[in-house]
C-alpha cells in the first residue's frame, strides 16, 4: 500500500463498512482487510493493533466533519443551524447509518477506559458544541438571533440531538408509533420549535428541515461518488 490519500481513504472506507457489518466488539483486522481488499499483514504493517486503526478512523471521521462544517461557513447562520439539526436525523429504514452509529456507540463506551479513544470523542464533542456556538455568535452579530449564552445553548442543543440519536438506535420499535419517521426526526422538529425558534429575531424564519436534510444527503452522495471515482483506474489514453 502506498501512503497516498486515496489508499488511506480506502482503508478508512473499509473500517466504515466493517463496523456497519460486524459492530465494534466482534470486529477483527481480517474483517477490515476483507472490506478494503487489503491483506491483513499489510494493515498490520501500518497499524500495530485494531485499536490503532480505530483511533485513526475516529480521527478521520472528525477531520472529515471539520471539513464539511468549514465548507458551509459562509452560509447564512439560520441555514447552518437547521443543517446542523438535520445532520442528526435518520429514518428507521436507513439500516446502514443505524448500524454504523450502533458501532460508534460501542466505541464510545470505551472512552472511560481508553485515553486515546476518549481524546477523539472529546474532540468530536468540542467540534459539535463549538460549531453551534459559532453559528449562534455569527447570527447574533448579523442580527438574526437574539442575544443568548451561546455556550449554554450549544450544549443544550447538542445534548438533545445526540440523546435522540442514541435512543433511536437502542430503542427503535420499543414503543407503539416508534417506527414512523423516527425519533430523531421527531426531536429535531421539536428542537427547532422549542430551542431554535425562540432564538430568532423578529421577522426571521427557519428554512424547511426537509430541504436541509435533502441537501446534506446530496452532499454525502457527491462525496461518496468522488471517493469512488478517485479509486478507479484512469482510462487508457490509447
Amino acid at each position: 500500500m502506498s501512503d497516498s490519500p486515496s489508499a488511506a481513504a480506502e482503508i478508512m472506507d473499509g473500517v466504515y463498512s466493517a463496523l456497519r457489518a460486524h459492530g465494534y466488539a466482534d470486529l477483527t483486522m481480517q474483517d477490515i482487510a476483507d472490506e478494503c481488499s487489503k491483506s491483513k499483514s499489510l494493515l498490520h504493517y501500518h497499524y500495530d493493533t485494531k485499536e490503532d486503526l480505530l483511533v485513526a478512523f475516529l480521527d478521520y471521521v472528525v477531520t472529515d466533519s471539520e471539513e464539511r462544517i468549514a465548507a458551509r461557513a459562509d452560509d447564512p447562520p439560520v441555514d447552518r443551524l437547521v443543517q446542523f439539526v438535520g445532520w442528526f436525523v435518520f429514518a428507521p429504514d436507513e439500516a446502514d447509518r443505524e448500524a454504523f452509529h450502533i458501532a460508534l456507540l460501542e466505541l464510545r463506551t470505551q472512552g472511560p477506559f481508553n485515553e486515546r479513544i476518549r481524546e477523539q470523542l472529546a474532540r468530536s464533542d468540542r467540534l459539535l458544541r463549538g460549531t453551534v456556538a459559532d453559528i449562534l455568535a455569527d447570527g447574533i452579530e448579523e442580527g438574526v438571533f437574539r442575544d443568548v449564552d451561546v455556550e449554554e445553548t450549544a450544549a443544550l442543543l447538542v445534548a438533545t440531538l445526540d440523546g435522540a440519536r442514541t435512543r433511536q438506535i437502542t430503542l427503535a420499535g420499543a414503543e407503539p408509533g416508534d417506527e414512523g419517521d423516527g425519533y430523531t426526526r421527531e426531536v429535531a422538529e421539536a428542537a427547532l420549535r422549542r430551542i431554535v425558534g425562540p432564538l430568532l429575531a423578529d421577522g426571521v424564519e427557519l428554512p424547511p428541515l426537509d430541504d436541509a436534510i435533502d441537501e446534506l444527503r446530496r452532499d454525502s452522495n457527491d462525496s461518496e461518488n468522488e471517493s469512488q471515482e478517485a479509486d478507479e483506474p484512469a482510462d487508457d489514453p490509447e
